[in-house]
């Protein structure tokens, strides 16, 4: 019998790690624990763009900042300024940005968002602009102004956790035998605590969590869930592998 896996990303990318999951053989249940929202952030986008001169580097941490961006890039119908550097956490990131006709002049070895800081090379007095989730962490920021830039930040988007049509839709997969989570950032486990009732709380920390990153696997073990197994490449293929490893491992 196949392994159901609960797969809590936004519906616009769950379609990618779900095909990710039949493909090892696994069962993806899909249920969004979160929603993207980025329409409220067009007016804050849109002053971003029109104050980009001078400035060294633009930082992007996610896939759903790069789309916000290139929405607002092709509303507006301006380019980036000509010697803005644009810098991308993660291939999906930079795939989005690429697909939009942006060009990416650096993307970290490792995808952790702090990572990036390390690769813009002596950032002293210059000018970086953060576009990201409004609930993003402070890490990078605090990087960047350690080596002395002069850091911008603007949202580029909202996540709304525990979108409330999944509610019925999650209780009803928390019900029916999953072998596993697959949490692919830290709004995705505070959105199923948000969803779930307190007894349906208690029977997902039941179930082993898959995480896509050290950050995120850090929020469900303080949202109280045992972490199974934590992908080393923090990307959706990263994730499906070490779930795929973890029940073939158990299965022998």
């Amino acid at each position: 019998m196949s392994h159901r896996i609960l797969v809590t990303r936004p519906a616009a990318q769950a379609d990618d790690l779900a095909g990710l999951l039949r493909a090892r053989g696994l069962t993806p249940v899909v249920v969004p624990t979160v929603a993207i929202d980025a329409a409220s952030t067009t007016t804050e986008l849109d002053a971003m763009l029109e104050s980009l001169d001078g400035a060294s580097w633009l930082v992007l941490t996610s896939a759903n900042g790069a789309d916000a961006l290139a929405a607002r890039l092709a509303a507006n119908g301006h380019p980036l300024p000509e010697g803005l550097r644009v810098a991308a956490v993660g291939p999906a990131t930079a795939d989005a940005l690429r697909a939009a006709a942006i060009r990416v002049d650096h993307v970290p070895g490792e995808y952790l968002t702090v990572a990036i800081a390390d690769g813009l090379g002596d950032v002293r007095e210059q000018r970086v602009v953060l576009a990201r989730a409004e609930a993003a962490t402070p890490n990078l920021r605090d990087a960047l102004v350690e080596r002395g830039a002069i850091v911008e930040e603007v949202v580029a988007y909202r996540t709304v956790d525990g979108s409330a049509p999944s509610r019925d839709p999650l209780r009803a997969a928390l019900h029916d035998d999953l072998a596993g989570i697959a949490f692919t950032s830290g709004s995705t486990v505070r959105g199923l605590m948000r969803l779930a009732s307190p007894v349906d709380r208690g029977r997902a920390r039941c179930i082993p969590a898959f995480c896509i990153g050290p950050v995120t696997a850090d929020t469900a073990r303080h949202s109280g869930f045992d972490v199974a197994s934590v992908a080393a490449d923090h990307t959706a293929l990263g994730l499906a592998d070490a779930i795929a490893d973890y029940f073939a491992r158990e299965d022998q």
